[in-house]
């Protein structure tokens, strides 16, 4: 029996309706699995905000300590407070780098957190019998915060940046949502920690006291208890999965192919935190000495406006790295930062007349380091490597530019210190500053290369590298699972 006219039109309408149920159910699932991607992407990555809390806090409870403890606090200490972190970090690094490659990516999170949240209550704990003893427990605890809050930087960004490699959409959107996890949590952590000194400070009445170091203190495991609860039901990443290496690494053949992006992306990291930490740490002291009536608080709330600058240079940073590229935009980062620097340095006395004027200029210089190499940092060293080694070469470059941070701290004082005025002093750092900007411009425009977007691109092509060279891949990444379960 033949269908009538009716009947055929039903049946187009049925299979027009079919294909559109069809079409909308999967572009549901896409915007699902958008929302989803970019949900893991902020999970991965936001407990980078400890480590800028934890870092800064310090410097704005050193004055407290020398009017509290005053046969305890030395400029010795004073030193050692601040270094045992970085250098706490800087073994984070190297450790976790390594872990999360041979354990994954979970067991690094799970770590990173356990020792961050106890050095913290042991810091905020502090106690003994003398004033000095109390300040060794503080030194050794900071060091075990570092520790974990180093293993932070390879753990969230090998995490940001390969669950930002989920779908093409958010592989378009990758730079502006890693800078966004990264390093625009490092620099809010930062501002942050200003904003919480101001008001426990205004909560005990401006008095100095013990209960406001040990609050402070105590606030900087907050948040990575918090999130740790959805950071633990993460899985690997697809990469991964598909990737890793669990038997023995071939370290000569991956140093041959990588030694160049490995040495580019170390030194651009070591030159920008030799800049930016010194003049973000020190930037209450800065205006200390250019505002000598000042209160502590007015220090602090300057030095806490200046560092709100980096959030907007953040920004920029990551919407250029998807416009122009991630090496492109580090490296006219470094330059426009370096050309800042120049300025200011080279200007200084009439800038400094006018305290609003020196306030945005230096502001705007600490934007522009954010711009450029404070975003791409974090994507050139994770980029440029294959997965089963990006926690390696990101720890390692990550703990390189934490020593330059350190080494930048340490000679900061110095060399203000080395001129007969401050004026002079305060010259000679920012032109300093703005000469490494321009050796990490050149740095970063020569050692780092332009990789595909897309991260499985090198992770094939290093595995043919490794056959060719004679490397067993039966024991890598999809082939290691399938040879364990046989």
């Amino acid at each position: 029996m033949e269908n009538s006219p009716a009947d055929s039109i039903m049946k187009i309408k049925d299979k027009h309706n079919e294909i559109h149920n069809d079409t909308w159910d999967l572009e549901e699932r896409e915007t699902k699995k958008k929302s989803s991607g970019i949900l893991n992407v902020m999970v991965a990555g936001l407990a980078l905000f400890s480590d800028g809390y934890n870092a800064q806090i310090i410097g704005y409870m050193e004055p407290l300590f020398s009017t509290l403890y005053k046969s305890g606090m030395s400029s010795t200490i004073k030193a050692r407070l601040s270094n045992s972190y970085l250098i706490g970090e800087i073994f984070g690094m190297l450790f976790f780098g390594v872990l999360i490659d041979r354990m994954g990516r979970r067991t690094g999170i799970i770590a990173a957190t356990l020792f961050l949240v106890l050095g913290v209550v042991l810091a905020t704990a502090a106690h003994g019998t003398t004033q000095l003893g109390m300040f060794w427990m503080m030194i050794v605890a900071r060091g075990v915060a570092g520790f974990g809050a180093g293993g932070e930087y390879p753990v969230c960004a090998t995490s940001a940046t390969e669950a930002a490699d989920e779908t093409d959409k958010l592989r378009k959107r990758r730079g502006i949502l890693v800078a966004a996890t990264t390093d625009f949590a490092v620099d809010l952590g930062f501002v942050v920690a200003g904003v919480v000194a101001i008001i426990v400070l205004a909560c005990y009445g401006q008095r100095s006291s013990e209960g406001v170091w040990r609050v402070c203190f105590g606030l900087g495991f907050v948040l990575p208890v918090v999130i740790c609860f959805f950071r633990v039901r993460m899985v690997n990443s697809t990469q991964y999965k598909k990737h890793a290496i669990k038997s023995s690494y071939p370290y000569l053949l991956v140093i041959k192919r990588y030694w160049k992006p490995m040495l580019g992306t170390s030194l651009a990291w070591f030159c920008y935190d030799f800049v930016t930490y010194p003049f973000g740490l020190f930037s209450s002291t800065i205006v200390e000495q250019l505002m000598t009536n000042n209160t502590t608080t007015q220090n602090i709330g300057y030095g806490t406006v200046i560092n709100c600058f980096y959030l907007p240079g953040c920004i920029v940073g990551g919407l250029l790295m998807d416009r122009i590229g991630r090496k492109q935009t580090m490296t006219l980062g470094f330059f426009l930062w370096g050309i800042w620097g120049f300025i200011l340095g080279g200007a200084l006395g009439p800038i400094q007349t006018i305290f609003p004027l020196f306030v945005v200029m230096y502001g705007i210089f600490q934007a522009l380091g954010e711009m450029g190499p404070g975003v791409a940092t974090f994507l050139c060293a994770s980029e440029s490597f294959p997965t089963p080694l990006r926690g390696h070469f990101l720890g390692f470059a990550a703990a390189f530019g934490k020593a330059g941070a350190s080494i930048g701290t340490q000679v900061f004082t110095p060399i203000q210190n080395c001129f007969s005025t401050t004026e002079k002093g305060q010259q000679a750092v920012f032109l300093i500053g703005a000469a490494f900007t321009i050796v990490g411009g050149l740095i970063s425009w020569f050692l780092i290369p332009d990789m595909s977007r897309e991260l499985e691109t090198e992770d094939a092509r290093f595995k043919a590298y490794l056959e060719e060279n004679g490397y067993d891949v039966s024991e890598y990444g999809e082939a290691l699972v399938i040879n364990q379960r046989g």
